[in-house]
């Protein structure tokens, strides 16, 4: 796993966008109301499960039960992102060995084979990323927003997809509701995202939260 701190980033990955506004949405107390009494529902929802899921992942592939990584965060912020462990233990130096069937700055592989049995049944279902409830507590994620880049994603940026860097990262946003893992293409993210800036509102965050419920119940395009 990734040994690399937030506080240890270079100063030249810690992108900031410039010329642009930060987006209303991070200023907005009610929006961090409801991220603090999702992320506490969602951290007491994490401590039933962690148990079974400890047990499950130490039993399928030995290693440790929690997984972090450095991503960036609003205006491009450095931060330790934390999910249970979907894969291998040294999954992220095997990824260049694999095939990218994703277009743009993002990394797909449907059939990947760093993912475990325990991983996969994790992703599919969403609990992999309960833990990041802890990134929405502490201020540095929300329950909705835009993805959370990589640094070597937002390493590669044009011009153009800074302005998702202007909303803090979400665990679920346009881009959970509308097709998940399916979507392939980075310009497309990006697009999402952006369309959720514009079309931002308590009540769409609201509306996609409930969205996002229906869809890890129905177990809809994870993988």
């Amino acid at each position: 796993m990734t040994n690399a701190t937030a506080s240890s980033v270079p100063l030249s990955n810690r992108i900031t966008p410039s010329g642009l506004s930060t987006h209303p949405s991070t200023q907005c107390k009610i929006k961090r109301l409801i991220d603090i009494l999702g992320a506490l529902i969602g951290l007491g929802i994490t401590a039933v499960v962690l148990g079974p899921i400890a047990i499950a992942l130490c039993l399928d592939s030995p290693g440790p039960v929690f997984y972090s990584q450095v991503r960036c965060g609003l205006n491009g912020r450095p931060f330790r992102m934390w999910k249970f462990r979907s894969m291998v233990v040294g999954a992220d130096k095997l990824q260049r060995l694999m095939k990218n069937e994703a277009k743009g700055h993002i990394f797909k592989n449907r059939n990947d084979p760093r993912v475990t049995r325990v991983g996969r049944w994790l992703r599919r279902t969403s609990l992999d990323e309960l833990p990041q409830c802890w990134n929405v507590l502490q201020g540095q994620m929300s329950l909705v927003g835009t993805r959370p880049p990589t640094l070597d994603e937002v390493a590669d940026y044009a011009p153009h997809h800074a302005q998702r860097l202007l909303v803090k990262p979400g665990m679920t946003g346009e881009w959970q509701v509308n097709g998940r893992s399916g979507i392939a293409d980075f310009e497309q993210i990006v697009q999402m995202d952006l369309d959720y800036q514009a079309k931002w509102s308590i009540g769409y965050d609201l509306m996609l939260i409930f969205r996002t419920v229906e869809i890890v119940f129905n177990r809809n395009g994870a993988y």
